[in-house]
């Protein structure tokens, strides 16, 4: 018997399911991308402290954790293409209304609402594009999906480099939701995941829960939580921060921003090297050597004594930790059953984001506190550290093994 994934007209399917999801991650990125840079300017303009600053990142994360946890199972009950709507429609309105903003109470609360919406997409784009692709190369069309959070990231860099010093950062907002409307069109063209649509019956609420939890998958929902966790506490920890770090360093805003978009450039080749290695070297190896390059990466950047090295550690941090990324999402994605699949992926990738929440504050406590960017990059080493340590020795390698 032929499996319908593999018939011509599923790779066709596939190959649009990809590209529009791709683009839904995009902008993802380019909306988590342009905040680090909008708030170099919302610090000055609103007066904020470093720790109020971080507290904007922390709540979007807190949405993110909320959003990722809730679509991952109504996406197991309802089906992965019919979140795509509801999650992009959520990010992209209040993405364009933070531009309206008055002040840092109204921006929080929008924030948490672009988070809901970005982190309910995350997780549902993976499993659909994964759920839709030939097994010979489905890890590898996952790290691609990823790739375009790269190409987000770098649009971001590019836009708020050339518009925020002529148009001011409301600008940047406004641009952010016009293409993440358009995405919107693309999913009523697109047809369910084949692998999803092949099951018999949909799993309740409780029993998705009951299950990622149960003997036989505690041990995987266990490894890819703390996977999650130590990535977006590594990630945003550093990146939301980068061009306030490079500010701080006494580059100019013009040279702090054009300082972080060369180091952005490295991230699609950190992406493009995970997506060959995951399918010729496995998605554990793959993940694990991405992260112990990415600690030392870290620890060499907080060390760093001048322009050229902070640019050429910048560049191999920005380089490993893209490829680590690109790694957990297809290490994680092929973790759990069809059934569900879309609530383990959320519920390790909504637990991550309390890193990404607690990272951006525990940043911004230890600038203020004026320890030495060599604390604050060595804390960053030390969980993606731990993280390697786990994935080592707990975690299982699903490369050639059915989904099922």
């Amino acid at each position: 018997m032929v499996d319908p994934v593999s018939l011509p007209v599923k790779r066709v399917s596939a190959a649009r399911i990809l590209v529009s999801s791709g683009l839904g991650l995009l902008f993802d990125a380019f909306d988590v991308g342009i905040l680090s840079y909008v708030l170099v300017v919302l610090a000055k303009q609103w007066h904020l402290t470093h720790t109020v600053t971080g507290l904007v990142g922390s709540v979007s994360s807190l949405g993110m954790a909320v959003g990722s946890a809730l679509a991952g199972l109504f996406a197991d009950r309802f089906g992965r293409r019919s979140l795509f709507l509801v999650t992009i429609l959520i990010y992209s309105l209040a993405t364009g209304l933070s531009a309206f903003a008055a002040g840092i109470g109204i921006f929080f609360v929008l924030r948490f609402f672009v988070g809901l919406g970005l982190g309910g997409e995350l997780p549902v784009a993976t499993t659909y594009v994964l759920e839709s692709s030939p097994d010979e190369v489905r890890a590898r069309r996952v790290v691609f999906l990823e790739s375009f959070w790269a190409v987000g990231s770098l649009a971001a860099a590019l836009v708020s480099y050339f518009v925020i010093p002529a148009s001011g950062w409301r600008a940047v907002f406004l641009i952010g939701a016009i293409p993440a409307l358009y995405t919107i069109v693309l999913r009523f063209a697109l047809p369910e995941a084949a692998r999803y649509a092949r099951l018999q019956r949909r799993s309740t609420f409780g029993e998705s829960v009951r299950n990622i939890w149960s003997r036989k998958l505690a041990r995987r929902s266990l490894v890819s939580s703390v996977v999650w966790f130590v990535m977006n506490y590594s990630y945003y920890g550093m990146f939301l921060w980068l061009p306030s770090v490079l500010y701080d360093k006494g580059y100019s805003l013009v040279h702090s921003l054009g300082y972080s978009l060369i180091m952005t450039l490295a991230q699609i080749p950190g992406y493009m090297t995970a997506a060959w290695l995951v399918e010729r070297w496995g998605r554990k190896r793959t993940l694990v050597a991405a992260m112990i390059l990415t600690a030392l990466s870290a620890l060499a950047f907080g060390f760093a004594w001048n322009t050229a090295s902070l640019i050429v550690f910048g560049l191999l941090l920005s380089f490993f930790m893209l490829a680590a990324f690109a790694g957990t999402y297809a290490f994680t994605v092929e973790q759990f059953p069809t059934m569900f699949r879309a609530t383990g992926m959320g519920w390790a990738a909504g637990f991550g984001r309390f890193g990404s929440a607690i990272a951006p504050f525990a940043t911004g406590w230890l600038l203020g506190a004026h320890l030495g960017y060599e604390w604050v990059f060595g804390v960053f080493f030390a969980v993606l550290f731990v993280g390697f340590v786990i994935v080592t020795a707990l975690g299982k390698e699903t490369k050639g093994a059915a989904l099922d």
